[in-house]
């Protein structure tokens, strides 16, 4: 009898350790579910604003439809440039010189730009407008740069094959003027 109740005793220890295991192993099942439960519900939270994002921009489209801008089929494409120096009360432009370029009018989805190039290699990156029959273009150097430039340059007296215009440039504290004239490129 003594033994058929240790045997019991040892039994149900066995047993009770096995449930503690068992139990453990549960809570830490239903740890990991209600983690994946909470990660499903911010991917479920995250899928509702996306849908009422795209919701918003259809409802819009008729609306704010985007516009595509590109240069009219008599500017866009490349032109050789010849811009020479009218004025200037600054040291590092002088009345007289000259310097030849590619003036390429290109544009991406977004804007309309004219790249300068020389030798096959960018000089500067222009924005630019075309607005009553003028095109406007811009380049401003950031806050960091040492010198502060800021070029404007219109073009208004435009034809199939030569643009003429002047291009004005700010530097600090002096300005220069130049008269540029565009020839269409048979590149």
């Amino acid at each position: 009898m003594k033994n058929s109740i240790l045997l019991v005793s040892l039994l149900l220890l066995f047993v009770s350790c096995d449930y503690k295991d068992k139990e453990n192993a549960l809570n830490l099942r239903e740890k990991q579910l209600l983690d994946k439960e909470k990660s499903f519900a911010q991917k479920e939270a995250d899928y509702r604003s996306l849908l009422k994002m795209r919701d918003s921009i259809f409802s819009k489209k008729d609306a704010d439809s985007i516009k595509i801008v590109r240069w009219p089929q008599e500017i866009a494409g490349s032109w050789i440039g010849k811009v020479i120096c009218t004025e200037s009360n600054c040291s590092d432009y002088v009345v007289g010189d000259q310097r030849t370029d590619t003036w390429e009018f290109a544009s991406d989805s977004l804007q309309l730009f004219s790249k300068i190039i020389n030798n096959n290699n960018l000089v500067r990156l222009y924005s630019g407008k075309f607005e009553n029959n003028e095109i406007k273009l811009n380049f401003k150097t950031d806050s960091t740069a040492k010198k502060k430039v800021d070029m404007n340059v219109l073009l208004n007296d435009i034809s199939d094959t030569k643009i003429k215009g002047i291009r004005t440039i700010a530097v600090d504290n002096c300005m220069a003027k130049f008269s540029v004239e565009l020839v269409r490129s048979t590149k």
